[in-house]
């Protein structure tokens, strides 16, 4: 008499799996692909092609954090799925420094790949009414992104607009007709949740090092250098501090929510605030490395303003976060944020280490009146 099959494990996702670990670590290739254009030339137009790229990618990878929130990668078909969709992204990183012009098609297969994975595996949850109405922007906008690789000049940016515009912002303009009217019936798991957008942060932040260390030239290794390359990591450190302090409160706030207004929070605190953040982190490493290749000369203009504007986004990014999840926001982040523009000036006048520290410093003044009140408040409330 033969044993019963066990039943599949459905339970709710509350930790995030080492598949999706994986998944992140191959998504990150697309930070590390765009900061090399930046780094190319240090412009506004390479900086819009680098918005305009990240915002195609970041949604749907937002999408897939939402996809295994709701179905938990346990059963071998839905990591093999996953693992198709991780072949997608990296057709798409790969493809990604000429992807508006001669590597457009092998892009598109890759983009058209992750939607589909994405949306086949997104019917196997309990909410397929929600994936019903998500369906035909994401497509739509492949197709697009498909459309565009047949065309050359102006055309494939602008087609490409269209596509963030159709899965981005068309389904908050028709909300009867898109997943956004029927938000409340999806559920995410705070501490997944919480924890997944945190991963994809710090393998971004981890891997900004690791480029920052390969980039530099060995047999030219001066006291500067080595001064710029422990700098290099000093200020990801002060990033990492500042995102990660807030990853318990995060939580808490979402675990609080009324569970109808949990998925609108959600979406609002970890899609456009992390999107920004996460392009201040390619827009700092663009920074960091010019600071690093010619650590005793004043950076050029496009270079100081990277690495200056970057931080100030992700300060954007991480207050627009606790702003979504209704958390208080510290006084100290407007003012640091301004002081670090400030340091844009440092940077062009003086050597680019110099503006590396006052960068770092103002970040870590921040964090110590930020702790220094937290503690205040803490012994009041006592």
């Amino acid at each position: 008499m033969g044993h019963p099959r066990p039943e599949p494990d459905t339970s709710p996702a509350e930790r995030v799996t080492p598949i999706e670990v994986f998944f992140d670590v191959v998504f990150v290739l697309t930070i590390t692909q765009l900061t090399g254009i930046l780094e190319e030339h240090l412009s506004w137009a390479n900086f819009g092609r680098a918005v305009l790229i990240f915002a195609l990618l970041w949604y749907l990878y937002t999408g897939y954090a939402w996809l295994t929130n709701h179905v938990p990668p346990r059963q071998t078909t839905t990591k093999l799925f996953l693992l198709a969709g991780m072949a997608g992204f990296l057709l798409t990183a790969v493809a990604l420094p000429d992807a508006l012009a001669d590597t457009g098609l092998i892009f598109a297969i890759g983009y058209l790949v992750v939607v589909v994975v994405h949306l086949t595996l997104f019917l196997h949850s309990d909410v397929r009414a929600g994936v019903h109405r998500l369906a035909p922007y994401n497509l739509g906008a492949a197709l697009l992104v498909l459309t565009a690789a047949a065309f050359t000049g102006p055309a494939v940016p602008a087609l490409w607009a269209a596509a963030v515009i159709t899965q981005a912002a068309l389904p908050y303009l028709f909300p009867r007709h898109s997943w956004i009217g029927i938000a409340d019936t999806f559920h995410p798991r705070p501490a997944h949740f919480v924890e997944r957008h945190g991963l994809i942060v710090i393998v971004a932040l981890g891997e900004s090092v690791v480029a920052t260390g390969m980039s530099v030239p060995t047999d030219h290794l001066t006291a500067g250098t080595a001064s710029a390359i422990v700098l290099a990591l000093a200020l990801p450190a002060a990033l990492w501090w500042t995102y990660f302090t807030d990853l318990r409160p995060a939580q808490t706030a979402l675990n609080n929510a009324a569970p109808a207004a949990r998925s609108r929070r959600s979406e609002g605190a970890y899609v456009l605030p992390h999107f920004l953040l996460l392009l201040g982190v390619i827009a700092t490493v663009a920074g960091v490395h010019a600071a690093v290749a010619h650590p005793g000369q004043p950076a050029h203009p496009g270079a100081a303003l990277a690495l200056s504007g970057g931080v100030a986004l992700f300060l954007t990014g991480v207050t627009a976060t606790r702003r979504a999840l209704r958390l208080p926001i510290p006084r100290s982040r407007l003012p640091a944020a301004l002081a670090v523009l400030a340091t844009i000036a440092v940077g062009v006048t003086l050597p680019a280490t110099v503006q590396l520290v006052t960068v770092t410093v103002v970040l870590v003044l921040m964090l110590l009146t930020d702790a220094r009140h937290a503690d205040r408040s803490g012994r009041e409330t006592a």
